[in-house]
């Protein structure tokens, strides 16, 4: 049973909790969002895969994940990059956030989240567990189709870009 890092507002531990219960209740807990870029400043983004228990089929950031208890971001980020994606790339810390978002099945994203960013031009492997498909977009594309096709897009990509696109997208 997957456990989620229970935070408050200061990203300080306040306990622990089943990952799923966590998002049913809708309690603040710890993430890392991944945004990895090529040499040519294009995000690397997943679709996220069928079988994935929300926002299944939607495209986002390259990986994004919770860290275990006991685990420190960087750690998880660099972990999960490798068992989503399939990759290794050098990733430095660039911001955090809080955001909350109501997804589908009844569920809620209120995430403390830590985002880390890495260039590599290194191609993906993906986990189908994890992932349908990836692909390279330029920030003008992407900028463009997020608000065309708001529903194609998973809605903390959404907000990230929305209210940290200046941080991301240089």
């Amino acid at each position: 049973m997957e456990q989620v890092i229970l935070v408050d507002e200061q990203d300080a531990e306040v306990g622990i909790m089943e990952k799923m219960q966590a998002h049913k209740d809708g309690k603040l807990h710890r993430a890392i969002s991944v945004f990895i870029f090529n040499s040519r400043n294009e995000l690397l983004l997943q679709q996220r895969a069928d079988g994935k228990y929300h926002s299944a089929g939607l495209w986002s950031n390259t990986c994004c994940s919770h860290p275990m208890p006991g685990e420190a971001t960087a750690a998880a980020a660099t972990r999960r990059l490798q068992e989503e994606m399939g990759m290794k790339c050098r990733l430095e810390k660039s911001f955090t956030f809080i955001y909350k978002a109501y997804l589908d099945h009844c569920l809620t994203e209120f995430e403390y989240d830590h985002v880390y960013m890495g260039i590599t031009d290194e191609e993906p492997i993906p986990n189908p567990a994890e992932v349908a498909a990836w692909k390279y977009v330029d920030s003008n594309t992407l900028q463009a189709d997020v608000l065309q096709h708001p529903e194609k897009y998973t809605e903390w990509l959404k907000i990230c870009l929305k209210d940290h696109g200046n941080a991301i997208l240089k």
